[in-house]
């Protein structure tokens, strides 16, 4: 799938976000600066507005590794492993240990051993145009069967 524009990556990401589960994840792979974190907080803001919740600043949790939202009785963990080393510290993270409630989404997934079932991949390249991305989606369990059409 080809995302032209921002207001495509928002339609991709509301789509997702009116599909999702408390126990659900989300993996973004792709660049730096490719839209990872654009693609969460348009996620993010859509999910609190849904909740009639004030939108908040969604920044990249690259130096913190995770920012936590509480929207109403939705909790968001979003992560960014970037500057992890090991698999170990991942696990130090306790990413998993609540699978219940929380919707995980996390940026630079790679070093993630354990996958949990209901997730979705989302796997952003730059391409020759400068506002365009390419964008594979690939789900897991509820989420395998998962289309978004074209835009």
């Amino acid at each position: 799938m080809i995302i032209k524009s921002l207001d495509n990556l928002n339609s991709i990401s509301i789509k997702i976000a009116n599909n999702i589960s408390k126990s659900d994840c989300i993996f973004l792979h792709g660049e730096i600066g490719v839209g990872k974190t654009t693609f969460s907080r348009n996620f993010i803001n859509y999910l609190q507005k849904k909740e009639n919740v004030e939108p908040t600043e969604v920044l990249s949790p690259t130096f913190n590794l995770l920012y936590e939202y509480e929207i109403n009785s939705i909790k968001i963990m979003h992560y960014d492993l970037y500057r992890l080393k090991n698999s170990k510290e991942v696990k130090q993270l306790g990413i998993f240990d609540d699978n219940k409630q929380t919707i995980k989404i996390i940026e630079w997934p790679k070093l993630i051993e354990n996958n949990i079932l209901n997730r979705i991949e989302l796997k952003f390249s730059y391409m020759k145009k400068e506002n365009e991305r390419s964008l594979e989606i690939k789900g897991f369990g509820k989420w395998k069967n998962f289309k978004i059409n074209e835009l």
